[in-house]
């Protein structure tokens, strides 16, 4: 894979130091898809090893962040990407092949995502729908636009929540049991005020304030930062950050197989797919 070849993502150089790699299937207000999870990796690993690259800011084209996983997609067939973890036997059937592929696209993902050394920030407009989290969670800083908002709302699919299951540390256990049992967005004023969010910005400024940003981080000493970052994550670890996606991944997959005796093999409830879209619709 090479950048020239990226049809879900775009990779740029805004500046100096910098960068950037852009969320780009507006038209489907950026859902994921296998592909563009593993062109969004690649991107990133690619400005990762780049000695000239100091900071790597995300964004993502149109009027959503992410609208979540590509429920259109086909079962992924992860063949003829570079896997990120030890995870294999994707094909198998019942949960186990299931259960390996999600290790390796989700919890694997954003894992290795997270774990970055080089300073990372995600700029955030519109909606961020369930799997959009997934996009989002993992970066180091998240700036906001004022219309940001973020959304959990699987558990009307007989599913506890999303793969990256890090809710408790991001807006505290009460909200995020209230996120989790709701499905209601948090606004980005609600973001800011949990500290789930670094800052909020009229859209305009959205791009202009991270560039800005980034570039404030980029002066200094790129190892002191990587190491502080390192700092940091060690200490959620040490929190049980990493524990708690395991476990919540193996009752994730728990409701996966529930649902599936109960639904004439879906992996979830299907009502919740129409409930889930009807919320999230833009208010008038």
């Amino acid at each position: 894979m090479d950048a020239e070849s990226y049809e879900r993502i775009r990779a740029e150089r805004p500046a100096p130091a910098i960068a950037r790699v852009v969320l780009a299937r507006p038209e489907r207000r950026n859902a994921q898809d296998t592909q563009m999870l593993y062109e969004l990796d690649h991107a990133l690993m690619a400005a990762a090893e780049d000695d000239e690259v100091k900071v790597i800011v995300v964004a993502a084209d149109g009027p959503d962040f992410s609208s979540g996983h590509d429920l259109s997609a086909a079962r992924p067939d992860l063949g003829s990407h570079d896997l990120v973890t030890e995870m294999r036997g994707f094909t198998k059937p019942g949960a186990e092949g299931y259960f390996a592929l999600e290790q390796e696209m989700y919890v694997g993902l954003c894992w290795r995502w997270r774990n970055i050394p080089k300073p990372t920030i995600v700029a955030v407009q519109g909606r961020v729908i369930a799997g959009g989290l997934c996009l989002v969670w993992p970066f180091d800083l998240i700036v906001c636009a004022e219309d940001a908002t973020f959304t959990d709302p699987v558990t009307a699919f007989g599913i506890l929540g999303v793969e990256y299951f890090v809710h408790p540390f991001e807006v505290g256990h009460r909200k995020a049991k209230e996120m989790l049992f709701t499905g209601k967005a948090i606004d980005a004023a609600t973001a800011l005020r949990l500290g789930m969010a670094n800052h909020v910005v009229p859209r305009e400024q959205l791009e202009p304030f991270v560039l800005e940003l980034a570039g404030s981080i980029a002066d200094r000493p790129g190892f002191g930062v990587s190491l502080a970052k390192r700092a940091v994550n060690h200490a959620l670890e040490s929190q049980g950050m990493w524990t708690t996606l395991q476990a919540a991944m193996g009752w994730h997959h728990l409701l996966h197989s529930h649902n599936r005796l109960i639904h004439q093999g879906a992996i979830i409830d299907p009502a919740g797919i129409e409930k889930i879209r009807r919320d999230a619709k833009p208010q008038p």
